[in-house]
């Protein structure tokens, strides 16, 4: 299914529906950051998707970062939350979507790196490469939120 993102876009479809969803900022021992490149828009992201029923959100970055990369993480601490309603995202299905974002920070506790369906690329990035890379501009957001080391998330 492709995925097209709007961001303070007036051509923008209407979204009809709102996701809870969760991401992370995953790090190795390097202080490289792990990055899948996506198959539905080819851009670059952090791991992450949307919350089901039975799921706390730490609980749904947790999982989503597993299921992309193949990695296990254990949640460090949070980077921010992200709710801008300039950002929209169409599916090809029809859902067009606001998207309520927590990113956490996460560390390796297992695992091993694994490429899903989900991407076409999954790999380490050092944070000096990240503005070579195609990506959205609110991926790059919380990227850079993760960079700063605020003292305290984002609240947006």
């Amino acid at each position: 299914m492709a995925r097209t993102e709007y961001y303070d876009d007036p051509d923008a479809p209407k979204p009809n529906s709102l996701v809870v969803a969760a991401s992370a900022v995953v790090t190795d021992d390097r202080g490289r950051i792990l990055l899948q490149r996506r198959r539905d828009n080819d851009l670059w992201a952090l791991p992450g998707g949307g919350m089901d029923m039975a799921e706390s959100l730490p609980g749904t970055a947790v999982r989503e970062v597993m299921e992309e990369t193949g990695y296990d993480v254990e949640i460090t601490g949070l980077v921010g939350t992200y709710t801008d309603p300039r950002h929209i995202i169409a599916y090809s299905n029809g859902e067009v979507r606001r998207q309520f974002n927590v990113c956490f920070r996460a560390r390796i506790v297992g695992g091993s790196l694994t490429v899903s369906d989900e991407s076409t690329e999954v790999r380490f990035v050092e944070p000096s490469e990240l503005d070579a890379l195609p990506m959205h501009h609110t991926q790059r957001l919380r990227l850079q939120h993760f960079l700063e080391d605020r003292p305290r998330p984002y609240l947006g």
